[in-house]
């Protein structure tokens, strides 16, 4: 299941970033189109988002540094979910660009915010599943040893050296 939740949530990702890293002027575009975020910053997230989407969806997929990886992206997911849920408030009526585009509609096209909230509420979920249990044996995290073992606790949990 955790195979499942990382590969959904890194492909979701990778397809995201990809779709908008050749047209990063339509990215900040659709950044913009939020209105919650100072020019610059905006600017800068517009550029930023598509490289940030794509590594961790890298990540994700390999299965290196899951737990962390799947945390950041599910904070970027939650992130998503409060922008559209804003847009929705404030009767804004654009396109998330979540997938490409600069954030216009097309007239009389449907902006779909609560689909887009429920998917990316969903890869939340994923997110949330990846983070809590080990990635797998696929996952390279658990062939270079990196992944928590089956029966043993993090250091947070228990730690044998200090039992006083």
């Amino acid at each position: 299941m955790t195979t499942f939740a990382r590969l959904m949530l890194g492909g979701v990702l990778i397809a995201a970033g990809w779709l908008k890293i050749g047209a990063p002027a339509l990215s900040v575009q659709a950044v913009k189109a939020y209105e919650l975020l100072p020019g610059g910053v905006a600017t800068a997230v517009g550029y930023g988002l598509p490289i940030l989407e794509i590594v961790l969806g890298a990540l994700l997929v390999l299965g290196l540094l899951t737990r962390v990886s799947a945390v950041v992206a599910g904070l970027l997911m939650l992130a998503f979910v409060a922008g559209i849920a804003s847009a929705w408030a404030r009767g804004l009526r654009i396109d998330c660009g979540c997938f490409g585009g600069d954030g216009t509609l097309a007239a009389g096209q449907d902006p779909g915010y609560l689909t887009e909230m429920l998917r990316d509420g969903g890869l939340v979920l994923c997110a949330a599943w990846a983070a809590r249990f080990p990635p797998g044996r696929l996952a390279l995290d658990s062939v270079l040893g990196l992944a928590d073992r089956p029966g043993h606790h993090d250091l947070h949990d228990h730690d044998e050296g200090n039992d006083s």
